[in-house]
C-alpha cells in the first residue's frame, strides 16, 4: 500500500491548486475586457481583435493531454511551476506588445501554458488527498467560479486606474511571483506530488483491469456528452431568460446577466452537495444519481417561464457541476495512478472540444425552430443516455476486514 501523504503536503497542494483554478479562469477571460480598451488605443474593429484569442483557445484545449503526459512522466508538481511562471510572463509579454502580431503570440502563451492546469493540477491534488476527496474537489471548483467572477472585475479596476497595460501586467507578476513560492515549497520538500489510490478512501479495493477498462471507456461517453449539456446551458440561458422572464428581469442586459451570475454562482457553490456526497456514499449512485435528477429538470426547463423557469434551471445547473467531484473519483479510480496527468487531459479535451459543440447546436436548433424548445428537449435525451451508460460502470468493491481466528 502507498504512503500516505504528509498533511503538510495536502494542504499545501490543496492551497496552489485552489489559487491555479482561481487564475486559469481569470487569465482565460480576461481579455474579453480588456479588449474594449484596446479598440479605442489601437483603433482596430472589435473582431480582428478578438480574433486574436483564438489560437490561446484552441491551445487550452490541444495542450491538457500533452501536458497531462508531462506530468505523469516528470513532475506534477514542476508542471504547476511552469504554469505560472509561463502563464504570468506570457500576460507581461502581452503587457508589453505594440501591435497584433505580438499579442497574438502573447495570448497564444496564455492558452498554451493554461492547459497545464486541468489535467495536472487536479490529477495532483487527487494524489495528493487521501481522505475528504470529494469535499476538496468541490472546494478547488468553487475556486474556478471566483476566478470567472474575478476576470471582468479585475480587468476593468486595472484598466480604469493605470490602462490596459497593467491588466496584463499586474496579474502577470503575481502568477510569477506565485510560481516561485511554489519552486520554493518544492525544492525544500514540503510539498509533494503525492500517492493517493484515487479510491474514495482506504476501504476500498484497487479496481481490476476489466473494470478499468469498462469504466474508463464508460465515463468517456459520459464526460462528453455532458460536456456537451453544460456548455449548451450556458449559451442558451441568456437567450431563454431573455425571452421568457419578461418583465422580471427589465428590457436590458443588465437584468438578464445578473439572473444568469445568480444561477451559475449558487450551482458552483452547490459543488459541495456533491462533493459532501461522493465522500460518504458509493460512487456510481451518487454520480448516476445526478444525471437522474437532470433528466427531468431538462424537461421542464424546455417549457417553464418566469420564476419557476428560474428555480428549474438552477436545479438543472446544479445536477450538471454536483456530479463533478463523483466523476473526477471516478476517472482517478478507474485511470492507472501512474497515468492520472493523462487521464485528466482526455477529460479536458474532451470538455473543451464540447465548447464549440455546445454553440453550434444552441445556433442549429434555434435557426431552424426560432426557439429553444428543442434544444432542451434534446439535451434531455443526452442526459437519458449519460443516465444508461453510467448504470454499466462498474460498482464500487469495498475491501473486506481480514478477522483472524480466535486462538
Amino acid at each position: 500500500m502507498t504512503a500516505s501523504p504528509p498533511a503538510s503536503s495536502a494542504r499545501l497542494s490543496l492551497v496552489f491548486t485552489c489559487i491555479g483554478h482561481t487564475y486559469i479562469h481569470l487569465f482565460t477571460a480576461f481579455y474579453f475586457v480588456i479588449v474594449l480598451a484596446l479598440e479605442a488605443d489601437w483603433g482596430l474593429p472589435y473582431h480582428e481583435l478578438i480574433e486574436l484569442w483564438t489560437l490561446g483557445a484552441l491551445l487550452v484545449g490541444l495542450g491538457a493531454l500533452p501536458a497531462g503526459w508531462l506530468g505523469d512522466r516528470w513532475s506534477a508538481q514542476g508542471m504547476m511551476v511552469v504554469f505560472y511562471l509561463g502563464m504570468g510572463a506570457s500576460s507581461i509579454f502581452c503587457g508589453l506588445a505594440s501591435g497584433p502580431a505580438e499579442m497574438l503570440i502573447g495570448l497564444s502563451g496564455i492558452g498554451l501554458f493554461a492547459a497545464i492546469y486541468h489535467p495536472v493540477g487536479i490529477a495532483w491534488l487527487v494524489r495528493n488527498t487521501r481522505e475528504h476527496r470529494g469535499k476538496v474537489l468541490s472546494i478547488n471548483g468553487i475556486f474556478g467560479s471566483i476566478g470567472v467572477a474575478l476576470a471582468a472585475a479585475v480587468a476593468g479596476v486595472l484598466i480604469d486606474l493605470s490602462g490596459w497595460r497593467a491588466a496584463f501586467i499586474v496579474p502577470g507578476a503575481v502568477s510569477i511571483v506565485t510560481g516561485g513560492v511554489l519552486l520554493y515549497l518544492v525544492r525544500r520538500g514540503l510539498i509533494a506530488g503525492g500517492a493517493g489510490d484515487g479510491g474514495n478512501g482506504p476501504t476500498h479495493q484497487p479496481a481490476s483491469r476489466s473494470d478499468m477498462l469498462r469504466g474508463f471507456t464508460v465515463l468517456v461517453l459520459t464526460m462528453f456528452l455532458a460536456g456537451i449539456i453544460y456548455q449548451s446551458t450556458q449559451v442558451a440561458l441568456p437567450k431563454v431568460f431573455a425571452e421568457r422572464l419578461g418583465g422580471i428581469v427589465g428590457e436590458g442586459t443588465l437584468g438578464v446577466g445578473m439572473m444568469v451570475a445568480l444561477v451559475y454562482g449558487a450551482a458552483g457553490i452547490m459543488q459541495l452537495i456533491g462533493g459532501h456526497l461522493a465522500d460518504r456514499y458509493p460512487l456510481k449512485p451518487v454520480y448516476l444519481g445526478f444525471f437522474i435528477m437532470q433528466v427531468p429538470l431538462l424537461w421542464l426547463t424546455a417549457g417553464l417561464a418566469g420564476l419557476p423557469l428560474v428555480g428549474v434551471a438552477l436545479l438543472a445547473v446544479v445536477s450538471g457541476v454536483g456530479l463533478l467531484p463523483a466523476e473526477n473519483m471516478l476517472l482517478a479510480r478507474f485511470a492507472p495512478q501512474k497515468h492520472h496527468g493523462l487521464a485528466f487531459g482526455v477529460k479536458f479535451v474532451l470538455a473543451f472540444c464540447a465548447a464549440p459543440l455546445g454553440v453550434v447546436f444552441v445556433s442549429f436548433i434555434h435557426e431552424r425552430t426560432g426557439g429553444l424548445y428543442w434544444l432542451f428537449i434534446a439535451m434531455t435525451l443526452i442526459a437519458a443516455i449519460c443516465m444508461v451508460a453510467a448504470m454499466l460502470l462498474p460498482g464500487d468493491r469495498r475491501a473486506v476486514p481480514v478477522v483472524s481466528p480466535a486462538e
